[in-house]
């Protein structure tokens, strides 16, 4: 059953933890650093990617010391810097500059790959949509394409709503079947903010075609967790979207979506909207 978190202040602790109940291939967290400060874990069982959302760490994986990752003063300055942390991975965060922001995302994975920074030059762009199609969107691939071959079925994304509010994850789409090549089955989980901060937005999860499924009210902070479903989104106006985005596959690195047959017309009317489902396989 999807489930809706709503913000709270998670003190550095897990906010999807290992083995969850919704979403067992998916792990996140958010954590907060001063200068000087640190964090230190280890994630049995799963891969993992730590995101800059602002200010600068260093990032030590496995006596691997990676310095100064980060220079964005929050997430909607430019793209992030990130480092790759492999299978059961000992990790340890330092606070570099005064605070520091990091969004933690992991998936499950029984390979081991070498850890690796991903900086904002590798982070691929796709912008899409229009704003009289109510689905301007900016998407940064963290972990993508640029990881193929070095890392498992983990991707990470920063998504955007441009401009003054619209539709995200439309048309409506699922991936909770294995059934390639028509559709892949992977989890997903969502931390959304918004621009002002006090902005809104919806959640939409629903099962078939026919179905009133819940809708959830979103808002700064908010952590969506889905593990089946067709999972549309929006905006308010005048409110900016962003959410960070981690899809880990069941069996496969390549997600397929199946679209709602009502809207999938639409593929064909959203400019750019082929790029972006490519983007993702």
């Amino acid at each position: 059953m999807p489930k809706h978190i709503k913000p709270y202040d998670n003190q550095n602790h897990p906010i999807i933890d290992v083995n969850d109940a919704t979403t067992p291939l998916i792990y996140h967290n958010t954590i907060r650093l001063q200068k000087g400060g640190t964090y230190r874990c280890r994630l049995a069982g799963y891969e993992s990617v730590y995101v800059m959302a602002s200010g600068t760490c260093d990032i030590e994986i496995n006596g691997e010391v990676f310095s100064r990752v980060g220079n964005r003063t929050s997430i909607w300055e430019g793209k992030p810097d990130s480092v790759y942390a492999p299978l059961n991975a000992e990790v340890k965060l330092t606070g570099i500059t005064k605070r520091a922001e990091i969004l933690v995302a992991g998936g499950r994975i029984d390979q081991t790959y070498a850890a690796f920074r991903i900086r904002p030059a590798d982070v691929e762009t796709i912008q899409y949509g229009s704003d009289e199609t109510k689905t301007h969107r900016r998407i940064q691939h963290v972990l993508g394409h640029n990881a193929e071959g070095r890392a498992g079925r983990l991707l990470v994304s920063e998504l955007f709503t441009v401009g003054a509010g619209g539709w995200s994850g439309f048309p409506p789409h699922k991936h909770d079947v294995d059934r390639p090549p028509v559709e892949t089955r992977f989890e997903e989980v969502y931390q959304f903010r918004f621009k002002p901060e006090w902005g809104f937005g919806a959640q939409f999860a629903y099962v078939k075609e026919d179905d009133f499924g819940p809708v959830y009210h979103i808002k700064n902070g908010s952590v969506i967790s889905l593990d089946y479903g067709y999972h549309p989104c929006v905006a308010a106006p005048g409110y900016e979207m962003y959410y960070f985005t981690i899809i880990v596959g069941e069996k496969h690195r390549a997600l397929l979506q199946y679209f709602h047959p009502d809207h999938e017309y639409q593929i064909d009317t959203i400019p750019g909207i082929k790029d972006m489902i490519a983007g993702f396989k």
